[in-house]
């Protein structure tokens, strides 16, 4: 029996050295998020509700764009029609001029010289299957000509801080002179995409344009594959919405695009990317497998995290004027950001900007300096920082700095300076001049009698 007892004890000891020599993974340990590095000679990730770049490759250089340049001449012709100049049921007649010059192997949709379209569907043409014609269409109609055009484009692009890009023409066909980056068509994309018309018509993987006066009805497939497969297997991504297609031997093939994954939208821009064909003969055109692997390694590897709340006292800014020595500041609103999943909230390095000191009063909410959140040198927002409660001024104390402030202003000094000259001139003038005067003007002594001759 005992024999018994003490294996049995025996092998309970030996399962629970086994378990505690199993190795445990730390709770906090994380896995890096991976480079994705995406083959392609320039590329932004980029998240739609709060700007920030969650990948960028050559994100700045300047490349050629192609036909993502009908991204900008969609978003000046949308902006005419908000400012009334234009609307989207309006008929524009396609004129010479803006068919004229035109390379023959372009992307068309068939317009003809007097054809007349609505805004809209030149807007379809444009959007879906890269109509060159139809760009110089609008062009003309939003701004007269094609050359006024495309100063409207360059003025907009430098309004929007693009600062490496130059259009010479509305539809990207290639010219030396013509280029943008990464960085600034996803600037010029998210101010398309304000109008809600842009990604209606990105977004349409097949859409049909009614009979005109020189055409039958039109049926639109989209160029971009992850859309639809009607042009090529293989791509389709369900959490893709639009955007714009371009390619040219020049530019290589080049795509912007967006995702959006329960409450996260991710907008990419691709560009310079190439056609490779395998060994077994299959073709893989990477601006669109590229991007489809940017945006499931964006939404795999980052995620929402809340990195700062009202409720945190950051610090105590020292109050002047007052009884009260200090106050406290606290964020202006709760911060959510868009962080890699190896990074954790408590990790962002914190970099206060405040004043040495703050005169009173002080109200509550007023904002008082900022907060800076970096992570490797990467600043991912700066943040008001508000006082927690109100001070009161002392009327003493504030009486008494009203004070020195008015004869510390130099106005005031320099004046006090004038005046201490002048009454060392008027001390000097008594003490030497004002003597001798006294001196030799005093009268003569007068004489005490007549002494003249006797006789």
């Amino acid at each position: 029996m005992k024999i018994k007892r003490f294996f049995a004890a025996f092998l309970m000891l030996l399962t629970v050295v086994s378990l505690s020599a199993v190795p445990v993974a730390a709770d906090d340990a994380v896995t890096p998020v991976p480079d994705p590095n995406i083959q392609a000679k320039a590329a932004v990730l980029i998240d739609a509700e709060t700007g920030t770049m969650l990948y960028g490759k050559n994100e700045h250089n300047e490349l050629y764009p192609a036909s993502l340049t009908k991204i900008m001449t969609a978003l000046l012709t949308l902006e005419a029609v908000d400012q009334g100049k234009l609307s989207l049921d309006q008929e524009i007649t396609a004129s010479a001029s803006a068919l004229n010059g035109l390379a023959a192997d372009g992307s068309s949709a068939g317009i003809k010289v007097g054809e007349t379209m609505t805004v809209e569907n030149y807007l379809k043409c444009m959007l879906i299957v890269s109509a060159n014609e139809a760009c110089d269409v609008l062009a003309e109609a939003v701004s007269g000509s094609v050359s006024a055009f495309v100063d409207a484009m360059n003025a907009k692009a430098k309004e929007l801080g693009c600062q490496n890009t130059h259009f010479v023409n509305p539809n990207g066909l290639h010219d030396s002179q013509h280029y943008t980056s990464a960085w600034d068509l996803y600037l010029i994309t998210a101010e398309a995409l304000k109008y809600p018309e842009f990604m209606s018509i990105c977004d349409m993987g097949v859409a049909e344009i009614p009979a005109s006066n020189l055409s039958e009805t039109r049926r639109l497939h989209t160029t971009n594959y992850l859309l639809s497969n009607w042009r090529a297997n293989g791509y389709l991504y369900s959490d893709a919405h639009g955007i714009k297609t371009g390619s040219t031997s020049e530019a290589g093939h080049c795509l912007v695009s967006s995702a959006t994954k329960g409450s996260r939208t991710l907008i990419s821009v691709v560009l310079g990317a190439e056609r490779i064909v395998g060994a077994d003969g299959v073709a893989d055109v990477q601006s669109f497998s590229e991007t489809k692997r940017l945006f499931l390694w964006g939404f795999e590897n980052f995620s929402t995290k809340t990195v700062l709340s009202e409720l945190d006292m950051l610090a105590d800014v020292p109050v002047t004027l007052s009884k009260i020595d200090s106050v406290a500041v606290h964020p202006a609103s709760a911060v959510d950001l868009i962080l890699p999943n190896d990074v954790k909230p408590e990790e962002l390095e914190q970099k206060l900007v405040l004043p040495e000191n703050v005169k009173a009063p002080v109200t509550a909410g007023q904002e008082l300096g900022s907060v800076e959140l970096s992570h490797n040198g990467k600043v991912y927002v700066s943040v008001p920082l508000v006082a927690l409660n109100s001070v009161e001024a002392s009327k003493l104390l504030t009486f008494w700095d009203n004070v020195q402030q008015f004869f510390s202003r130099t106005i005031v000094k320099v004046v006090l300076v004038l005046l201490g000259v002048l009454i060392v001139i008027g001390v000097v003038w008594k003490l030497t001049l004002g003597r001798r005067r006294y001196r030799y003007g005093k009268p003569a002594r007068r004489s005490r009698g007549y002494r003249g001759r006797r006789r």
